[in-house]
């Protein structure tokens, strides 16, 4: 544990922590272990979840003795999900949407070309007649290429909310009971 305490002393020279602050405070961690320990208690017990990242325990000790500013609110932090969720649910929608669209081919448009007559018999003095005509016709989805841009667009939209979700996920401060046994 020994490695915890030099890697807290680190982070407390990285935040700007005074020397003789971050040396009682280094000290008062190592007496805090070594009692646990004599106790029978393990290190990871006694820190909780703040046993596997010594940056964040030492950042939020330090914050909560008034040494370095307190971290931004939660109520800030709390706000981002809701846009993230919105975000996320906007594009899940729209690639049903789209996935819809592209499924049921709508709306169709008809393509047709007529001839008058054929183009090796003369054409009749009266003039073109489209009744007697031979022609061709194509029926196609008139949206397939603007469903596709929707869909590609709305896919890599998950794709960049996941990320968000993730890059939340890591930013938020970890608040475990054993975190602030310390303090």
């Amino acid at each position: 544990m020994n490695d915890f305490v030099e890697q807290c002393r680190r982070e407390w020279k990285r935040l700007g922590v005074p020397g003789p602050l971050a040396e009682e405070m280094a000290a008062d961690l190592a007496s805090d272990l070594e009692e646990a320990e004599a106790e029978g208690v393990s290190a990871a017990d006694y820190l909780g979840a703040s046993a596997s990242d010594p940056r964040s325990f030492a950042a939020s000790w330090a914050s909560e003795r008034g040494i370095i500013p307190a971290p931004p609110s939660r109520e800030k932090g709390s706000r981002q999900p809701l846009a993230l969720v919105a975000f996320t649910a906007l594009a899940a929608i729209a690639v049903i949407v789209a996935s819809l669209l592209l499924a049921t081919g709508e709306p169709k448009v008809t393509l047709r070309t007529l001839r008058a007559t054929p183009p090796h018999l003369p054409a009749s003095p009266a003039g073109p007649s489209r009744s007697s005509g031979v022609g061709h016709q194509v029926q196609a989805s008139a949206a397939a290429p603007i469903e596709w841009i929707l869909l590609f667009v709305a896919i890599a939209a998950l794709g960049f909310s996941a990320w968000l979700w993730l890059r939340w996920g890591r930013s938020r401060p970890i608040a475990s009971p054993g975190s602030h046994a310390l303090l």
